[in-house]
């Protein structure tokens, strides 16, 4: 069965190009079934697309479906699109990120086909019989539940960004590439708008910059916008942030917000309630700064700052900003 097994990969991408969590699912899939078939579905807007890095992430074959509604994400054309190559590719598992649209995406397609979904997955395998075990957080990541996927096929995955990362592209690999222009459902009556904009989204981030209510105010969130300029990261918050109006609800961080699994998460004026906790505890390295030292958040942290984060992330941003310009 392992041998005869199909994958479709979706690719995530916006106006920078492919997003590295695409990759962290062709390393899953490939991991996953090392002699099976895996084929990464691009929904693009041109021609252009760049299938060269997907096959040396470890694609055998790169399908690129062309539409002018793909210049940027709607989950109706890409609902209607990958219902589409599901029904000629006939795949038993469907991989997609654990992000807004990933998430989207695949609780649309999973009603449409009426099978099963497992999201936010932080392992998966598959038996010699063919039968595939998820493994995902529950009660807050305060536990986990380990499942075996049956019924109809495709199975839907989606897998938590920042978990399945590889080795790097493989430049010797080799793949085909399939390029077709398709057609969609008029969907021009629907008038439908997206926020767009270059903001990393938090699920995707390696680096989260994040702000509690001892930020003390909407405007100070500016600090922590600088500090992520200069590493590169996604600014977040806590949910007391984001009830105030602060910030939105995009950027909450925590058991009714977002779970993030970032290299490093670097909280600033954050008491440490259970609730932020459950969805910032995976991250690999954690830096409080509080100026009570005893502040939940100093439990589950790597480094401890006992200090004003209005005072301390200025002197971060300027200190980082030395070292990397240096």
């Amino acid at each position: 069965m392992e041998s005869e097994i199909t994958i479709i990969v979706v690719v995530e991408h916006d106006q920078s190009g492919i997003k590295p969590v695409t990759y962290e699912l062709l390393n899953a899939a490939r991991k996953l079934a090392d002699t099976g078939k895996i084929i990464a579905l691009y929904f693009a807007g041109a021609e252009e697309a760049d299938e060269s890095t997907l096959i040396h992430h470890g694609a055998d074959e790169v399908r690129i479906c062309i539409h002018p509604d793909y210049h940027q994400y709607i989950h109706e054309t890409y609902e209607a699109g990958l219902l589409n190559e599901i029904e000629k590719i006939k795949p038993d598992i469907v991989l997609m990120p654990a992000s807004n649209s990933g998430k989207e995406l695949s609780a649309a397609v999973a009603t449409r086909l009426g099978v099963a979904l497992a999201t936010d997955c932080i392992d998966l395998q598959l038996s010699l019989e063919g039968e595939v075990t998820i493994k995902r957080p529950v009660f807050a990541g305060k536990a986990y539940s380990q499942c075996k996927l049956g019924g109809s096929k495709p199975y839907l995955i989606t897998l938590r960004p920042n978990i399945f990362r590889g080795e790097g592209a493989d430049e010797t690999r080799n793949g085909e590439t399939v390029r077709e222009k398709i057609s969609l459902p008029d969907f021009l009556n629907l008038e439908l708008t997206r926020e767009v904009g270059a903001k990393l989204d938090i699920t995707e981030a390696r680096i989260i910059v994040s702000g509690g209510l001892g930020m003390q105010g909407p405007e100070n969130f500016k600090l922590l916008e600088d500090l992520a300029e200069v590493l590169g990261a996604a600014v977040a918050a806590s949910r007391p942030v984001v009830d105030n109006g602060w910030q939105e609800y995009s950027h909450q961080v925590g058991q009714t917000g977002r779970t993030v699994s970032p290299d490093l998460y670097i909280a600033c004026g954050m008491s440490g309630a259970v609730q932020h906790l459950a969805g910032m505890s995976s991250s690999r390295c954690i830096v409080a700064i509080n100026s009570d030292p005893n502040a939940a958040i100093f439990s589950v942290a790597d480094y401890g700052i006992v200090g004003n984060a209005l005072e301390i992330v200025p002197l971060l941003t300027q200190e980082f900003k030395r070292i990397l310009e240096g």
